[in-house]
């Protein structure tokens, strides 16, 4: 195992809950990797040091790969690139815009605009998920 990999054991609950957290995310909004990464508990036996540093590029590996009811255009990353690796930037944008996102001259999301607040603490709490970092 690399550095960079979410051990398989890990991937199948981390990937649904990533999955489940991208739900959550109402059109016209956005939610970074990172964001979402950082309310999923630390995988059982793996370091919280590792987990930390990788936790965004692995929810960004299950976004590569979520099923096609998960809004996975919401999710960009934090300074509002569209990296999608699986998918079409192009696609992105276009979802994105058609919901109402706007962009700036760099064409990155208008997070200023449009970053979702994120879950509510009960319902992040009542599915097992951590309390965002600016509300622990």
């Amino acid at each position: 195992m690399s550095p960079a990999s979410l051990p398989r054991a890990a991937e199948p609950a981390f990937y649904a809950a990533v999955w489940l957290l991208a739900k959550q995310i109402p059109p016209g909004k956005v939610f970074p990797y990172g964001r979402i990464a950082a309310c999923i508990p630390c995988p059982e036996g793996l370091s919280p040091d590792l987990y930390r540093v990788q936790r965004a590029r692995w929810a960004g590996q299950a976004m590569a790969v979520c099923p096609d009811d998960v809004p996975w255009h919401r999710v960009p990353a934090a300074d509002g690139r569209l990296i999608i690796v699986a998918r079409s930037r192009e696609e992105q944008r276009r979802r994105l815009e058609a919901e109402g996102v706007t962009f700036d001259a760099r064409g990155r999301v208008r997070m200023s605009l449009h970053l979702w607040e994120g879950p509510d603490p009960q319902w992040l709490e009542s599915h097992g998920f951590l309390p965002q970092p600016n509300q622990r």
